[in-house]
């Protein structure tokens, strides 16, 4: 079954860090870090509504002007979250403009920039109308690992080590809700945005015996159904566990982080995981505080991720992508076996 995202990394692994996910049947996306985003077009970077910047390192970051120019003077509400110090660098960034027509501008575009403490979370909003000046002291709120929920949905991260405190991402979808054609073809209803609305009701585990009206337009007059929202649910969906991505980058492989990592990512469908350098050089990885090829593999074993995808590959390799793919496929199928080794000694006897 298809998940309600798709994501996919912005650039090829020697370039700029950054996924894109957007929603399927949705005008709408997320985004993990935002390097150079010139991939991107106009269409795709409108339909981003939050972005989690794992540190402002340049080349996580430096796709944020590229994302401003395009919001300014459309009603938008834009939500930015990083790690401590983060709504300084934004700030700072929207500091470097000139803003005396702002007030020209019909429409309302609003930043909200959440910055993330190891318990808390600090989020300042910036409004377009009133040349981005930070509106009063920014909002507390408690932090255990959830930096965004909603229905469908739920962004978690949590801190690790690259010199500077770094976001681990991962989404996690609540539940997958997949429309049979076949039963929409036997009620004569019609695909339509009415399936956005009968998805979010079916996640919201409203009450199965409520009415849920199905609207649409036919020949330009309007059309409406009405069923029990139970019985439309077992006609045309079917529903499967929730898939789950996780993004990791520029962080070291130490013990620390290590164990962190695995926690977040653990049974991740996806992992998306950066291998900046080949195994031969990891003394250097280790103060860069990078992880390797192998390690990349490894962990992606350790957490049980059903497969993973590779990027941030340093420079310094290029035409040699093959070779971060074997080194990391390599470890991840050693780690494998390992673990596999030592399962059945833990597991009790049976009768």
């Amino acid at each position: 079954m298809r998940p309600s995202f798709q994501p996919r990394l912005i650039n090829d692994p020697f370039s700029d860090p950054g996924l894109f996910i957007p929603f399927r049947f949705e005008k709408r996306a997320l985004a993990f870090d935002m390097g150079d985003m010139g991939r991107l077009s106009a269409r795709d970077l409108l339909k981003i509504s939050h972005v989690f910047v794992t540190h402002a390192h340049m080349d996580h970051f430096i796709g944020f002007d590229s994302l401003l120019r395009i919001c300014l003077g459309r009603e938008k509400r834009l939500h930015l979250y990083g790690p401590p110090g983060f709504s300084r660098h934004v700030k700072g960034k929207l500091a470097g403009y000139t803003w005396n027509l702002v007030d020209e501008f019909t429409n309302q575009f609003i930043i909200e920039v959440t910055e993330v403490h190891p318990e808390r979370m600090l989020t300042a909003r910036f409004a377009c109308r009133d040349a981005f000046r930070p509106e009063g002291p920014p909002l507390s709120s408690p932090f255990s690992q959830t930096l965004l929920r909603e229905p469908a949905f739920s962004v978690n991260g949590v801190l690790l080590d690259h010199r500077t405190p770094c976001l681990g991402l991962a989404l996690v979808e609540n539940r997958s809700v997949n429309i049979i054609r076949q039963g929409l073809d036997e009620l004569g209803l019609p695909v339509g945005p009415w399936l956005n609305r009968f998805k979010s009701a079916v996640r919201r585990e409203k009450n199965p015996g409520e009415e849920f009206a199905v609207t649409w337009k036919e020949n330009g007059r309007a059309r409406e159904k009405r069923f029990p929202l139970g019985e439309l649910t077992q006609k045309i969906a079917r529903i499967t566990p929730g898939k789950k991505i996780a993004y990791i980058t520029d962080v070291v492989g130490s013990p620390e982080n290590r164990r962190k990592i695995v926690d977040l990512v653990r049974d991740a469908d996806i992992l998306f995981v950066e291998a900046a350098f080949l195994d031969k050089d990891r003394e250097i990885a280790r103060k860069k505080y990078h992880l390797t090829a192998g390690e990349a593999g490894e962990l992606a074993a350790l957490a049980g991720a059903g497969r993973f995808e590779l990027f941030h590959f340093s420079p310094r390799y290029h035409h040699r992508a093959r070779d971060f793919e074997r080194e990391a496929l390599a470890a991840y199928e050693k780690k494998k076996a390992e673990m596999e080794r030592i399962a059945p000694l833990d597991r009790p006897d049976q009768p």
